[in-house]
């Protein structure tokens, strides 16, 4: 498989993951693997996707992990609903959903001021049939303002992620201008500036955008970026999309943010899916 040149990816930094890679391993186990593979830094969607506000236990518990292996977690998302399932986020959902959502908020953020983590990624959630949209759209606004005020109550971002049309045909936000436009609408509301684009490259590229326009237009706007090979979701190099090229142009834009790995490793162990990248380039500097 074709890797990154090592000049180029000692430019980066490259966090793993761990609800996408190492899920092989029970989710205490990660961290350590994580950094096993030379990783020092780490992301996750929110673990416990039928708890909103799981035991205090289980939360203690993944933080003794995540520092017991000497990672930092660099990017949290909040309650989601069922991700990975069918669900793409709750905070538009009226009803239940919103209202675990909101449970979550202040939950999730002292989770990961616990742990220094400075991301709060809030995925949209799908379009509802038989509800309005524009209902559904005042009541995202009003959730992602609890969101970005809890993540400055603890010195963090808000994230804001388009996914895309094939694979979440009921998510609103497919595309990078409609993402931007939540931003800027949560930003507009709080008056915080804390709410940030998360540039998912593998979305984007789904999604047949320009990604090198999107880059060039919205990178002072970027809080997140995450990478995967297209087709297939898979490590750079699997796929056909100019990966190290475009985050070279993320940089001379002026992104020097976390680049999140959130690729499936196929059909191989984890630890075996970072060959793309020289292993003196996935300690964070």
């Amino acid at each position: 498989m074709p890797g990154f040149g090592l000049s180029t990816a000692a430019d980066q930094r490259f966090n793993v993951n761990l609800s996408i890679l190492f899920t092989e391993l029970p989710l205490l186990e990660r961290p350590a693997a994580a950094a096993a593979a030379g990783f020092t830094a780490v992301e996750l969607w929110w673990p416990w996707i039928d708890s909103p506000t799981p035991e205090q236990s289980e939360l203690d518990a993944l933080k003794k992990a995540i520092e017991d292996a000497g990672v930092t977690l660099t990017g949290l998302n909040f309650y989601a609903g069922q991700l990975p399932g069918p669900d793409r986020g709750a905070l538009s959902l009226p009803g239940e959903e919103s209202e675990r959502f909101r449970a979550n908020v202040d939950v999730a953020a002292d989770f990961a001021a616990s742990l220094g983590c400075k991301a709060l990624n809030a995925l949209y959630g799908n379009r509802v049939e038989g509800v309005d949209p524009a209902e559904q759209d005042a009541l995202a606004l009003e959730n992602l303002v609890l969101a970005a005020r809890a993540a400055d109550r603890i010195g963090a971002i808000l994230l804001i992620e388009a996914l895309n049309q094939p694979e979440s045909p009921l998510y609103p936000l497919v595309s990078a201008p409609a993402a931007i436009g939540i931003v800027d609408r949560v930003n507009a509301a709080t008056g915080l500036g804390n709410a940030k684009f998360l540039m998912d490259l593998y979305h984007l590229s789904m999604n047949g955008e320009d990604l090198p326009s999107v880059i060039d237009r919205y990178a002072a706007k970027t809080g997140h970026v995450q990478i995967a090979d297209n087709p297939g979701r898979g490590a750079p190099g699997t796929g056909s999309l100019p990966l190290e090229e475009l985050l070279g142009r993320l940089r001379k834009a002026g992104y020097d943010g976390w680049v999140g790995l959130e690729y499936k490793p196929g059909d191989r162990p984890s630890s075996e899916a970072f060959d793309w990248l020289p292993s003196e380039a996935r300690a964070a500097r």
